[in-house]
């Protein structure tokens, strides 16, 4: 079994004015999208019971995280990791100016479960590599170290981003142009953006 990454040449522009350079840009190849009836099919034949009883409990289920989520609960998806609800909001320096405006988005964060973390570092990646025509040019298999991002002691990685993002304490903006900062959910004292990050102030 192997993640499928392809390689496509594509022109980047760093700005208006540059011609821009040809450089390969990777993304994983997803698959076709598993329904919500062949997954529970797929699990009523793994665990033995029936497809009705299988998709009861996927629905109590369902319902459940959803209760206890919107609660402010981080809650166990079983073999899977946690899931709980976050938010993305600028910081004041004043308390007399704390609102709901100064909310930017709300978010669905997931925490991946260690066993699923070791599972995705020991998968091999395989890269397929296409020109700027099409053209498939080169196959690769993978030998990076495997390292996972953790989503609650760590920024996304992605050079491409124009907003750094420090989770679980006050963020730190490496981006002169843009103050955004996206950190944790400790207040900061800038006029940047909180992300979330630690559990430090969402419990009151």
């Amino acid at each position: 079994m192997a993640l499928k990454v392809k390689a496509v040449e594509k022109l980047i522009k760093f700005d208006k004015e540059s011609a821009g350079t040809y450089r390969y840009v990777m993304s994983p190849e997803l698959y076709i999208p598993l329904t919500q009836a062949k997954v529970i099919k797929e699990a009523a034949l793994r665990s033995g019971v029936s497809r009705g009883v299988m998709q009861a409990c996927w629905d109590a289920a369902g319902e459940v995280i959803k209760a206890w989520a919107t609660e402010g609960h981080s809650v166990a998806l079983p073999g899977l990791g946690t899931m709980r609800f976050g938010l993305r909001a600028k910081s004041v320096d004043d308390v007399n100016k704390v609102k709901t405006g100064l909310i930017t988005t709300r978010r669905i964060i997931f925490t991946p479960s260690t066993e699923l973390k070791e599972e995705l570092a020991a998968t091999s990646v395989q890269i397929t590599c296409y020109d700027r025509n099409g053209n498939e040019v080169k196959r690769v298999t993978s030998a990076d170290d495997g390292e996972i991002e953790d989503p609650e002691n760590g920024g996304s990685g992605n050079e491409n981003q124009n907003e750094n993002e420090n989770q679980g304490g006050n963020g730190s903006n490496t981006n002169p142009t843009n103050p955004t900062n996206e950190g944790g959910d400790n207040p900061s004292t800038g006029s940047g953006e909180n992300g979330d990050g630690g559990d430090d102030s969402e419990e009151g």
